[in-house]
């Protein structure tokens, strides 16, 4: 059976191609997809079947091979960005402990903010 690797998927649409490893593009209709997926990854490696359809090659009865990459990395900020949001969480916490010295909470909604800004800085260094 060919391989191949997937160019592109439109989800909403319901189709996308795969480049073979001849170079040729194959079309892939979401009736192709193994039960229980319901999309496909640029850069999928997949086994198919292939058949001629009236616009040419089609892929039939798709095998994963090896899952695309995972992009979390490349969507990491820069070093230098990261050290910005650092930095401006150092002073939002400053504020924050200062008023736990001064014997209180800060007010719900403000603490809400604070510990949605520490959650998506710790996924950030995570990444």
């Amino acid at each position: 059976m060919p391989t191949g690797k997937v160019k592109w998927y439109e989800k909403s649409k319901g189709f996308g191609f795969i480049t073979a490893e001849d170079g040729k593009e194959i079309y892939v209709n979401a009736a192709a997809l193994p039960d229980g997926m319901h999309e496909l990854r640029p850069g999928t490696r997949l086994e198919f079947g292939v058949a001629e359809g009236r616009r040419g090659p089609q892929a039939l009865s798709l095998r994963v091979l090896e899952a695309a990459p995972s992009v979390a990395r490349a969507k990491r900020k820069k070093p230098e960005a990261e050290a910005v949001v650092i930095e401006d969480l150092i002073k939002l916490l400053d504020s924050v402990s200062n008023t736990l010295r001064n014997g209180r909470y800060p007010e719900h909604a403000y603490g809400k903010k604070v510990a949605t800004v520490l959650r998506a800085v710790a996924d950030d260094l995570d990444a």
